[in-house]
């Protein structure tokens, strides 16, 4: 099993900054790509960024230039940077990572997994 634990959210006013974490624990081998996703209120989940073992980065149109996405492999840790928030940033924010992982019985095994997600609001 792999877990992810977010962590970073909270209040901003709109302009201001927040950063977010996301650290990665269990038997992981690799984590090919590994991305944030958000979700408001009523609506359904879309890609913020994601970034691939390698640092290949792909962002949302609506965050270029404003957020960014890096990745500690030694740590196993995700980071978003978000600058320039705006009230539609406003979301529960989750980690999202995909790899493979040794299973108990020592059987290497793809994952997909999500954080539990942070709240992220800016106010105008």
């Amino acid at each position: 099993q792999v877990q992810l634990v977010e962590s970073g959210g909270g209040l901003a006013q709109a302009g201001g900054s927040l950063r977010l974490s996301c650290a990665a624990s269990g038997s992981i081998l690799s984590m090919h790509v590994m991305g944030w996703y958000r979700q408001a209120p009523g609506k359904q989940r879309d890609l913020v960024a994601h970034i691939t073992s390698g640092g290949s980065t792909n962002y949302a149109d609506s965050v270029k230039g404003r957020f960014t996405i890096s990745r500690d492999n030694a740590k196993n840790t995700l980071y978003l940077q978000m600058n320039s928030l705006k009230p539609e940033d406003t979301a529960v924010y989750f980690c999202n990572a995909v790899g493979q992982m040794r299973t108990r019985l020592g059987w290497t095994q793809d994952f997909t997994s999500w954080g539990q997600g942070a709240q992220v609001t800016v106010s105008s």
